[in-house]
């Protein structure tokens, strides 16, 4: 197959009432694992990158790669960039090959992030890219971000406006969600949920996956969560494996370490697209 449209997989993924997982990579070892483990759970799978890890990928290199494993893949694979608030570095993204972008003003007031996500929306749509924008705020558990406020969340009525206002394909939203290592279990609102999804005929995205008790994600992928995002789970295994086969499972062999951790997270990527219904 060759790199699937986002807008596409998450409309599908809206059809059957389920979502498409989209996980953060930050080499080729992870983006490897992306596409292989989507493969073994036979499920659809989108690929991403923070900016900032440019630094370790530049984005021509990461959205080759990714098309190149997309291209001998058994599985639709979408590319996106996650959370930038850059007009500059999302044009450069686009133009190194990134077929979907979020455009993430959710830390300004409402009008000011509406203003900055429909000019992405305009930008974007020269080059047939995807825009995903955020209302409401989800924030970092490092930083101290209480994920139980309320008044962080999206607000239905807030969320229909915002929608016909600037155009995006997808929208992230805030019902008790936080990126990073959660403290203590979350209790996402799927109430509110509810209501968000009533008032929006779009693709919902789930972002601070990492963490969140199956049973919620579940319910929540039959309420309008069409995209669930997962980065620190997969971050972290990236890194026990690493260490687990450097102090306890060392061969002399050449590679025998990246046969170690591709497996690792392939299987780990295999069972969390097997949360979703979504098979292909």
């Amino acid at each position: 197959m060759a790199l699937e449209k986002v807008r596409d997989l998450l409309a599908s993924a809206r059809r059957a009432n389920t979502s498409v997982i989209a996980f953060d990579a930050c080499d080729y070892n992870t983006v490897y694992a992306c596409v292989k483990g989507a493969e073994m759970a036979r499920r659809p799978v989108i690929v991403m990158l923070y900016p900032t890890m440019r630094s370790l990928f530049s984005f021509s290199a990461f959205s080759g790669a990714v098309k190149d494993l997309a291209r001998e893949a058994s599985v639709p694979v979408g590319l996106h960039l996650d959370h930038c608030s850059e007009p500059d570095v999302i044009l450069s993204a686009i133009r190194d090959g990134f077929t979907s972008v979020m455009a993430d003003g959710s830390a300004l007031p409402f009008e000011e992030n509406a203003a900055f996500t429909k000019s992405v929306v305009d930008m974007a749509g020269v080059f047939g890219a995807d825009v995903e924008g955020e209302l409401g705020h989800v924030g970092q558990t490092a930083a101290g971000y209480d994920y139980d406020n309320k008044d962080a969340f999206t607000r239905p009525e807030e969320a229909a406006v915002f929608v016909e206002r600037t155009g995006v394909t997808s929208l992230a939203v805030a019902f008790g969600s936080c990126h990073g290592v959660y403290k203590s279990a979350p209790s996402l609102d799927l109430e509110r949920l509810r209501e968000i999804d009533r008032t929006v005929n779009i693709p919902l995205v789930l972002h601070g996956g990492s963490g969140i008790p199956a049973g919620q994600l579940e319910k929540a992928f039959t309420m309008g969560i069409n995209k669930f995002n997962v980065g620190t789970e997969f971050f972290l295994l990236n890194s026990r494996l690493t260490h687990e086969y450097h102090t306890g499972h060392y061969v002399e062999k050449p590679f025998a370490d990246l046969e170690y951790i591709r497996s690792g997270l392939c299987e780990y990527v295999a069972g969390k697209l097997r949360l979703c219904a979504l098979r292909v």
